[in-house]
């Protein structure tokens, strides 16, 4: 970060999942890195920091304290969602099917019970896999619920700056702005 650039971050409220998605993508592919983004952490991590339950994220856009979690991509999730039912699979059907080979058995006997071992690890990875998006869609859920998605971008200088801001507004987000991260001084911390 440039020494006369302050310390700061843009800040917008989307209204949906599919436009935070949008002004996220096309961050991206302009430069802007995934560890800067971040987005309002779960109901639960928000009202145990505060100790009372909230309303609105309004309230949170300026306050570099509030918790936050680190932006997640409907791919990255996919991905797990996939290594969820994947893994499991593979590792059960290997297994068995060695165990099969090394008890003396028949091929046709690994097979059978490789697809056996698989097939209940695939139904447990599904579960698993399932219960991720179940998370995910809960978490936008209660944030829309609580008057949007709200997404904080830290700048570096300038011209990101003029790019976010224009990024933010461009994809439908509200009350787009910059605000001053403010640091503990040395004597404060």
């Amino acid at each position: 970060m440039p020494e006369d650039y302050p310390d700061k971050e843009a800040v917008a409220v989307f209204d949906s999942a599919d436009t935070l998605q949008e002004a996220v993508d096309e961050l991206l592919s302009s430069g802007f890195d995934r560890a800067e983004l971040s987005l309002l952490a779960s109901e639960e991590a928000v009202t145990g920091k505060l100790g009372h339950v909230y309303t609105r994220v309004e309230t949170f856009e300026d306050d570099p304290a509030i918790p936050r979690r680190m932006y997640v991509s409907t791919e990255s999730i996919g991905d797990a969602e996939g290594a969820l039912i994947g893994v499991p699979l593979y590792v059960a059907a290997v297994a068995a099917a060695g165990a099969a080979i090394l008890a003396g058995g028949p091929v046709a006997g690994a097979i059978a019970a490789a697809a056996a071992a698989g097939g209940v690890a695939a139904v447990i990875g599904s579960a698993l896999a399932a219960m991720l998006g179940r998370k995910q869609a809960r978490y936008l859920e209660e944030q829309i619920d609580h008057g949007g998605l709200l997404l904080w971008v830290h700048l570096r200088d300038a011209d990101r700056e003029a790019r976010a801001l224009d990024i933010l507004s461009r994809h439908s987000g509200r009350d787009v702005h910059v605000h001053a991260l403010d640091r503990p001084s040395s004597e404060e911390a």
